[in-house]
């Protein structure tokens, strides 16, 4: 048995990942070491940004959609990181941009 799980690839195998958020006036980027098989999600809070960013709901890092190197991941609750990922918090729009457009055109036209 314990020859058989010796044997298993990335068993105990440790990934190097970033995970980034960012306010306008404010950035990081938080270098972690995590388990092989973690998940976008668990990277998250495993970066503990709530800490970091105590003027942000922590309801916004475990809702917030995910990406990784600025593409959106469908199911970041499932989606395992490879070594080198840097998973980014995207957070809320504060105005749908299609309002904002006919706002910046409504005061253009006035």
């Amino acid at each position: 048995m314990v020859a058989e799980a010796a044997r298993r690839p990335g068993e105990g195998a440790t990934l190097s990942v970033e995970v980034a958020f960012a306010l306008p006036e404010k950035q990081r980027i938080v270098t972690l070491e995590v388990a092989a098989g973690t998940t976008a999600r668990e990277a998250v809070r495993q970066a503990q940004l709530e800490r970091r960013f105590p003027e942000v709901s922590p309801a916004t890092f475990a809702e917030a959609d995910l990406g990784i190197f600025g593409r959106t991941l469908r199911d970041p609750d499932s989606h395992r990181l490879r070594d080198g990922d840097r998973v980014e918090v995207y957070r809320p729009l504060v105005i749908d941009p299609k309002v904002a457009r006919a706002a910046r055109a409504t005061r253009r036209q006035d």
